[in-house]
């Protein structure tokens, strides 16, 4: 049984090769047009320029905070981020409620720039989501939770900030679990073909999570390892039961 274990544990290049099925200098075109968009509770850094410094203040929101590079008691303005409530929405400065679940940044910049016509010319709309993270769990090397800095971050980035799968990860089965507000799905991905450049979860989203399943080899080895435990410890009692028996014969 042990040599049919060792045997099933050892990996093929069949097993571990990402897109087996791309031929030699074959050209991939992303036709992906995915755009992340905004949820509840997300939190979102929003700045306001315009030439007219004055007119555009009122539209930005600061608030004192602790100056690192001056002296101690020494404050600076540190601007304040706005969480996505429940509803979607955000309470922005002068304009009031935006409904922003659902938008891309692009699409909020257009609805802002909009409200703020009759106050401001041309103003310049700074957006960023600052809670963009992704959790990578599983059969990785290193698993956990990264900040992304950009807008968009693929499932292949994202193993990669795990430093990738371990030689024991289901590359043809990797789950990703999505929430948009409240409502959680499940996709599956399979990273052996060039097609996963084409599912709907090669790009992730923000708060992401991905999962890599062990493979076959993996459970059968770990299975043998509680079998394996269970009968030393079956093996040790019965060598003791005996010694026991031998010695009290002696007597």
């Amino acid at each position: 049984m042990v040599i049919a274990v060792l045997f099933s544990s050892c990996a093929t290049k069949r097993d571990v090769v990402y897109f087996q099925n791309t031929g030699d200098f074959e050209t991939l075109v992303d036709k992906n047009t995915f755009t992340p968009k905004f949820k509840v509770d997300d939190v979102l850094s929003i700045y306001v320029s315009t030439l007219d410094n004055q007119a555009s203040a009122p539209f930005n929101l600061f608030r004192a905070g602790p100056d690192s590079n001056a002296g101690a008691g020494s404050l600076s303005a540190e601007q304040v981020d706005y969480l996505v409530d429940k509803d979607g929405e955000i309470d922005f400065p002068v304009i009031g409620k935006i409904k922003v679940s659902g938008l891309s940044s692009e699409e909020l910049r257009i609805v802002i720039r909009d409200e703020l016509s009759d106050y401001l010319k041309d103003p310049i709309i700074n957006i960023r989501l600052r809670n963009f993270t992704v959790t990578v769990l599983g059969e990785v090397n290193r698993p956990g939770t990264y900040p992304v800095n950009g807008e968009r971050i693929t499932i292949l980035e994202a193993l990669g900030l795990a430093n990738d799968l371990t030689i024991k990860g289901k590359r043809e089965n990797i789950m990703v679990i999505r929430d948009f507000d409240g409502t959680k799905v499940y996709h599956r991905i399979n990273l052996k073909r060039k097609e996963a450049m084409s599912s709907p979860v090669y790009y992730l989203t923000q708060n992401d999570v991905v999962y890599v399943e062990p493979n076959k080899s993996a459970i059968t080895a770990s299975s043998l390892d509680s079998r394996t435990t269970i009968a030393v410890s079956i093996g040790s009692l019965l060598i003791t039961s005996t010694i026991l028996l031998i010695t009290r014969t002696n007597r």
